[in-house]
């Protein structure tokens, strides 16, 4: 397994961009595919975008399409999510999750055993 621990979380207003940051520890982090989730307030967690170890392959759910970009950087060890045009409904705690497989199809992206201690993002109104 890979710890991870994520950064760059905060309160913006709507229509504004927040960066997360995850940094893994692990020689054989360039080997697992990386993803976001979050999870809001009564709500269960849910996938919010993915990418393969090469970085050649991203994934995201409906909802953030267009809004936010999923990158990786395999020498500093540090996936990164771009939210861009923030929306009240994007509020929730946001985890990263390593999988050393692909995170399946729309219909259900299953998560790795790897977590991060999640970074809060709040979008005002």
């Amino acid at each position: 397994q890979v710890q991870l621990v994520e950064s760059g979380g905060g309160l913006v207003q709507a229509g504004g961009s927040l960066r997360l940051s995850c940094a893994a520890s692990g020689r054989t982090f360039s080997s697992y595919a990386m993803a976001w989730f979050r999870q809001a307030p009564g709500k269960e967690r849910e996938f919010v975008a993915a990418i393969s170890w090469t970085g050649r392959t991203t994934a995201y759910v409906d909802s953030v399409k267009g809004r936010f970009t999923i990158s990786r950087d395999n020498v500093k060890n540090t996936i990164y999510l771009q939210m861009n045009s923030l929306k009240p409904e994007d509020t929730a705690v946001y985890y990263c999750n390593a999988k050393s497989e692909w995170y399946g199809s729309n219909s259900y992206r299953s998560p790795g055993g790897s977590w991060g201690q999640g970074t809060q993002v709040t979008v005002s109104s």
